[in-house]
């Protein structure tokens, strides 16, 4: 039983937050276009974990996200080792998806797998370090600021840290397409950040009505 509405309001942002993190890894094995550069859907539910994450920061702080950060990549790994498991033992012959089916879905490479924890930990880590900081500076004003702010930065080193353990340090992209697919995923990143600022607004207003009920 939660003692208050801001338990609640935690508990609802964390589970919206690891949920929309963990989708992401699994669909992210399947390739789109984007302007010709090829990009990972994965990119999908993104745009909410952004809001999310600035949400906590805004109502839990730097421990309220470092700590749902670290969890969360705890539960990426742990989703990864089931599908392990899951993918090595062999259908029956009544199943209607094959083994190789479903390792072609859900067989994602070592690689990919460690670069896309390592880029949520170190881009959660950025996000938190500079929303704070600016923070610090602004009060409770220009939400905008540090919410679209922290994201542009941190997505930056995101979109390359992947890229670059999963596709550029073991050879299959060249530098060309490594820099070129990522400055476009950040791009992508970056509009839909920009697009998506009225509704950490909307956020701010729900929650702080929530709230005020609960005093």
């Amino acid at each position: 039983m939660f003692q208050n509405r801001k338990d609640t309001v935690y508990v609802v942002l964390a589970g919206i937050f690891i949920t929309n993190a963990i989708v992401a890894e699994l669909i992210g094995g399947k390739l789109i276009t984007i302007f010709g550069v090829p990009m990972s859907i994965g990119i999908l539910p993104w745009p909410i974990v952004f809001i999310t994450t600035d949400l906590i920061n805004e109502y839990f702080g730097e421990k309220g996200v470092k700590k749902l950060s670290l969890i969360t990549a705890a539960l990426i790994a742990y989703t990864f080792i089931i599908l392990f498991f899951a993918i090595k033992i062999p259908s029956s012959g009544i199943s209607s998806i094959s083994t190789e089916q479903f390792e072609a879905v859900f067989g994602q490479s070592q690689l990919i797998i460690i670069g896309s924890i390592v880029a949520f930990l170190v881009s959660q880590l950025i996000d938190v370090t500079i929303f704070h900081f600016v923070k610090k500076r602004t009060g409770k004003k220009m939400i905008w600021l540090r919410s679209t702010g922290s994201t542009v930065i941190s997505q930056l080193f995101d979109s390359f840290i992947v890229l670059g353990i999963a596709f550029y340090v073991p050879g299959i992209m060249n530098s060309e397409t490594y820099i070129i697919s990522g400055f476009t995923g950040y791009s992508v990143k970056l509009v839909i950040a920009v697009l998506m600022t009225p509704l950490i607004y909307l956020g701010h207003y729900l929650i702080e009505q929530y709230l005020q009920k609960n005093a």
